[in-house]
């Protein structure tokens, strides 16, 4: 199996920023793909952005140009890097990893527990 830890979350204003981090650990060897998910009060679970070993990167259309996502292969972990920051961004966001390389909807089979984002008017 495979582990995935969240870190960076809070509480921030609109405008600002926050980087995530996402730490995997277990069956690596498992995993091409891995990406950030979000899910707010009363929505349903959106993918904000993956990426696959080969470096091909999805975004969703809400965060193109405001949020970025990288991965540090060496170190196992996987960030989301998010600029410009909206009150609509206020969600908890969950990495993910999958064993395609494909970065669409549905390639997570792998969960973290999932982090608070809160973004204040």
């Amino acid at each position: 199996q495979v582990q995935l830890v969240e870190s960076g979350g809070g509480l921030v204003q609109a405008g600002g920023s926050l980087r995530l981090s996402c730490a995997a650990s277990g069956y690596i060897f498992l995993v091409n793909a891995m990406g950030w998910y979000r899910q707010a009060p009363g929505n349903q679970r959106e993918l904000v952005a993956g990426i696959n070993s080969g470096g091909r990167t999805n975004y969703a259309d809400s965060v193109k140009g405001r949020f970025t996502i990288s991965r540090d292969n060496a170190k196992n972990t996987l960030y989301l890097q998010m600029n410009i920051l909206k009150p609509e961004d206020t969600a908890v966001y969950y990495c993910a990893a999958g064993r395609s390389y494909g970065v669409g909807a549905g390639f997570a089979d792998y969960w973290g527990q999932g982090i608070q984002v809160t973004v204040s008017s």
